[in-house]
């Protein structure tokens, strides 16, 4: 029997292009040397995921969520050595939260009309293999709540991960593929490389088999994304404003807004950035912020020491991103009492340290005349982000007018800003959220797009 040549070669070419994407120098899985790499892989693995039931998907997700708790305390601490920014107690819990909120499967659903004229489904089908930037603030929890989502979809992923949380991310990526293969399904659902940079973000973007990107992250990036002539969902940048009105619980409200400030230092997109009080009531409420809930009250000298270290040159200080609240006075010769979690003061809105996104534990307090002004204040502030906004108020009518002028994502009733992603509040996880592009709390679902299929003048039983 004669031996076709032509097909052994591409045999053989098949079996080398598998072991070659298969294979990694870091001898994990999911991590390539070139983006076009990672791509490919991805793609395959996307061809099983696709033909994948819901059952099977969920299988793969139940892995994925079992190790991120087994390995919570391991990506934690990785994030904090890494990025130098938050802290191990909290990521922890935001691992934990990922795991245990983050949905699967079942934001995956079908609608169905039945009437005269047949049956028509819409279904949420896959994209295929997504491009995804992720930030260097909440490097793991965002890979892990982005693959648990677009894989639920039945969709794989490329990570251009942020250059400073690139072993964080490598670790995660791996964690999920090791699940995958454990729960029998293929491997490289997730892929980054090992180098990540504006030139593989470029390839990424601009590649033929990447038909949507998903970007968290701040301003620059998003906008590139949305320049990318694909279709794109861009979770930008906030600078959430807290609003205490004369109605509010003000010592609750102290205690919420310093709850949710010091949250991982202050690295979530929602956490409270300053606070808009009405006149009324801001002598009481700096009174509970200072005796009860450990913050310290910077002197003026200390607000304009702050403000040379913390925006040197007019620009954020990433040095100082994600730290403590004692490590920020210490950067300005302040040693601090032991307890200390905030640092607060009082000054007007157009304060740097107020107007400033600046992801670090640091609360300036602006004082409105009524309710009316500290909502102008509080709109300004927000700077047209639309991201997430909070109030403490007992006034129904205010906090309806609030929400209608802010125009947020997310807006915090008497709670603090965690709440807002299902830890201590009703609601699921996640670490994309698309104020942008106008998905907000992205989800599985997010991660699919919509078909119309139609059955004419049939299977309308009556």
């Amino acid at each position: 029997m004669a031996i076709n040549e032509n097909l052994v070669q591409e045999i053989v070419q098949e079996v080398m292009a598998k072991l070659q994407i298969a294979d990694s120098s870091s001898g994990k899985h999911g991590i390539f040397k070139d983006m076009n790499d990672a791509i490919e892989a991805a793609k395959k693995a996307d061809a099983v995921v696709r033909r994948m039931s819901m059952d099977q998907r969920e299988k793969i997700i139940t892995v994925i969520r079992r190790k991120i708790k087994e390995n919570a305390e391991v990506l934690a601490r990785m994030g904090v050595e890494e990025t130098g920014m938050g802290n191990v107690g909290d990521k922890i819990l935001k691992h934990h939260l990922v795991a245990d909120n983050t949905p699967g499967t079942e934001d995956i659903t079908t609608t169905a009309w039945s009437g005269d004229r047949g049956l028509t489904l819409i279904e949420m089908g896959p994209f295929g293999v997504i491009g995804a930037i992720t930030p260097s603030t909440n490097p793991s929890e965002t890979v892990l709540c982005n693959t648990i989502g677009m894989v639920a979809g039945g969709n794989t992923v490329v990570f251009n991960p942020h250059p400073s949380a690139t072993k964080t991310t490598i670790y995660a990526i791996n964690l999920v593929n090791e699940a995958s293969l454990e729960a029998g399904g293929p491997d490289n659902i997730a892929c980054t490389v090992e180098k990540p940079t504006m030139e593989t973000s470029n390839i990424m973007m601009k590649h033929k088999d990447i038909p949507l990107i998903v970007a968290t992250g701040g301003p620059g990036v998003v906008t590139a994304v949305l320049s990318s002539g694909k279709r794109g969902i861009g979770a930008g940048a906030g600078n959430p404003p807290a609003l205490v009105d004369e109605t509010a619980d003000v010592e609750k409200a102290a205690r919420d807004i310093v709850n949710g400030c010091t949250f991982d230092n202050n690295l979530p997109c929602i956490a409270e950035k300053e606070i808009v009080a009405v006149s009324s009531i801001c002598d009481e409420l700096m009174h509970y912020l200072v005796n009860d809930n450990d913050c310290y009250l910077a002197s003026r000298e200390e607000q304009d020491k702050l403000t040379e270290v913390v925006l040197a040159g007019g620009k954020l200080n990433r040095k100082c991103v994600g730290r403590d609240a004692r490590t920020l006075l210490s950067m300005i010769g302040v040693t601090a009492p032991a307890n200390i979690r905030c640092i607060v003061f009082e000054g007007p809105k157009e304060h740097p340290l107020i107007a400033t996104e600046l992801m670090m534990p640091i609360l300036g307090v602006v004082r409105a005349k009524d309710f009316d002004d500290a909502v102008e204040q509080a709109v300004w502030l927000e700077h047209g982000n639309r991201h997430s906004a909070h109030i403490h108020s007992k006034n129904v009518d205010n906090i309806t007018k609030y929400a209608r002028a802010i125009d947020t994502a997310i807006l915090v009733k008497n709670g603090p800003s965690y709440a807002a992603l299902g830890f201590g509040g009703e609601g699921y996880c996640t670490f994309t959220i698309a104020s942008r592009t106008g998905e907000g709390l992205t989800s599985a679902s997010t991660f699919t797009k919509r078909r119309r299929c139609v059955m004419s003048d049939s299977l309308c039983i009556r």
